[in-house]
């Protein structure tokens, strides 16, 4: 049987920022907000860039902890967020994948806003907002995880 063919797809710094705007517009009905809690490591620079467009200086983390580079692993809370229940609160990831990572930020601040830039369609029910879907095999390479290097022409991969 074979297993489902991975997708990359990079995002730039400029796509990541502009999708990050984008999703800033789409919550700027928000206002006011007490702060922005914003999911590590992902969701750090996403929520710098709507805490920016929002004018939202209060900003607080969840650390937790579920992926290497390549595969999900079991989850674990590293540290929580400072907000109570979540009321009038914004969590903000970079992307909800298979939905543990959101489930367990939820469970946590089960009355804030959870927005997402990216969202895969298995965690998508998770989050209120999110900019851009993304097929479930795909995996989003992120400005920060990536380096230039020779990409091999679409054509040919997996021929080898």
């Amino acid at each position: 049987m074979n297993e489902p063919r991975i997708r990359d797809y990079p995002v730039s710094w400029e796509e990541l920022h502009r999708n990050a705007r984008a999703l800033a517009w789409r919550l700027a009905n928000l206002q006011p907000l007490d702060g922005i809690v914003a999911v590590t490591r992902g969701g750090l620079v996403p929520a710098a860039i709507v805490a920016r467009e929002l004018e939202v200086r209060l900003i607080d983390t969840v650390c937790i902890a579920s992926y290497d580079h390549k595969t999900q692993g079991a989850a674990s809370t590293l540290k929580p967020a400072d907000a109570g229940d979540g009321s009038g609160w914004l969590i903000v990831d970079d992307l909800v994948d298979t939905g543990k990572t959101a489930k367990i930020v939820r469970d946590m601040l089960p009355k804030a806003h959870f927005a997402t830039v990216y969202a895969k369609p298995a965690g998508r029910p998770m989050v209120d907002t999110f900019v851009t879907e993304v097929s479930q095999d795909t995996w989003i390479l992120f400005p920060w995880d990536v380096e230039m290097a020779y990409a091999e022409p679409i054509r040919t991969r997996g021929r080898g």
